[in-house]
């Protein structure tokens, strides 16, 4: 279903819906939902079960509920592999002669605990036990009483999907210097998605953290993605027992050490100081997926992205504008203090289309106009109120007459 809706939406091409979306959004729910997943992962370092959800409360209130069954070798265990992990991460970033460290921080982590395992047969530590061996089989569905139930998810899973593959495709393309098309990449990611669906995949997307570690390492085609499918094939054909033994701590510290990354605070923080509005997108769509689910907070913070852009349309930014000292040059009186205008003459420009949402906006400006008096720097006669109004549009210049 993902893969047929992302197809549509190529074929269609939709890509341009994504410019919608902003960043704030995107940055506010993975922070929350890297808080939901680790605080998820933590039952595997307590050593009891938790329930299963999406929002923090009835997570958090299952946690101190079963404190009671605290055991201390998993949560020692998987603190001390999580310390690896971040430790060798940190060195990573640091030094570049130690950048493979970065990558193989997850490995040393799962070695670690594996051989920890296999001399000394904790009872107390769970394990993963038994992996099927061999590749998944082709299998093609045959059940379809799920679809109607599951039409929210694929399109939730879609959306994100999108946001976040387009996302790191854009970033790479910036900085590599070369071009995207949006809905070719929604062709080819519904692709993979309805390749992978006849052998029981998870949907596909591109992955910030795994698309940038690939992009560090040199990697500059989709061979890249070739070599790491066959090894991962290999692995499944051959290496399943060596993953028997494995330690659920220890694979839980791996998740809880990625989404510590996905925790974009500094992000926060950038935008109190640099626009409180994508502040307040970034706030409502962080808490709402924190406290309502992460369906409900990327839907209500797309629709809050929406209403901005709507709000910003519907009352667009009109300057007043001034002649810059030796110039035929026109400029906003605001920016540029040393422009003046003339007395009995305002010159505006409105900086959006005119179109009937922001028809009435701009005439009760407009109006204003008339009757305000403007500071600025004026010249010529001196006049006892406003006779005409020229507005600029792009390549034409509108003059009325204010009877």
């Amino acid at each position: 279903m993902v893969g047929v809706l992302e197809c549509i939406m190529g074929i269609l091409r939709l890509g341009w819906l994504i410019r919608f979306i902003s960043h704030s959004v995107i940055s506010g729910f993975t922070t929350a939902s890297a808080i939901v997943i680790g605080l998820s992962q933590a039952k595997y370092f307590l050593g009891y079960d938790i329930v299963r959800s999406s929002k923090i409360i009835p997570l958090l209130k299952s946690i101190i509920a079963g404190i009671d069954k605290f055991s201390w070798p998993p949560f020692v265990m998987g603190s001390v592999v999580l310390a690896i992990l971040l430790a060798m991460k940190h060195l990573g970033k640091t030094r570049k002669s130690l950048r493979i460290l970065r990558a193989a921080g997850p490995l040393t982590g799962v070695v670690f605990g594996t051989v920890f395992v296999k001399i000394f047969h904790p009872s107390s530590i769970s394990v993963v036990g038994e992996i099927p061996q061999g590749l998944p089989t082709f299998s093609v569905p045959k059940d379809f009483s799920y679809v109607v139930s599951l039409i929210p998810t694929a399109f939730l899973i879609t959306g994100v999907a999108i946001l976040e593959s387009v996302g790191i495709a854009k970033a790479l393309a910036a900085k590599n210097g070369y071009e995207l098309d949006s809905n070719q990449e929604l062709v080819g990611l519904g692709l993979a998605n309805i390749c992978g669906s006849f052998f029981s995949a998870y949907p596909t997307t591109g992955s910030f953290s795994r698309s940038a570690v690939n992009h560090e390492s040199g990697a500059k085609t989709g061979v890249a993605g070739i070599v790491t499918g066959i090894i991962m094939g290999c692995a499944l054909l051959f290496l399943t027992p060596l993953f028997t033994d494995i330690p659920q701590c220890g694979l839980a510290a791996i998740v809880i050490s990625a989404v510590l990354g996905l925790v974009d605070y500094d992000e926060a923080i950038f935008l109190w100081n640099v626009d409180k509005k994508d502040f307040l997108l970034w706030t409502i769509t962080f808490s709402t997926t924190l406290f309502l689910g992460i369906e409900i907070g990327v839907l209500i913070g797309v629709g809050v992205s929406l209403a901005f852009v709507i709000h910003e349309s519907a009352n667009p930014h009109i300057a007043v504008l001034g002649r810059l000292p030796g110039t035929t040059v026109y400029r906003n009186v605001q920016q540029y203090p040393e422009a003046y205008t003339y007395h009995g003459i305002v010159i505006v420009r409105i900086d959006s289309p005119i179109y009937f949402a922001n028809i009435s906006h701009i005439k009760d400006r407009l109006r204003e106009y008339e009757t305000t008096v403007d500071k600025s720097t004026r010249r010529g006669p001196e006049v006892e109120r406003v006779y005409f109004v020229i507005i600029e549009m792009a390549r034409k210049l509108c003059s009325i007459s204010c009877n």
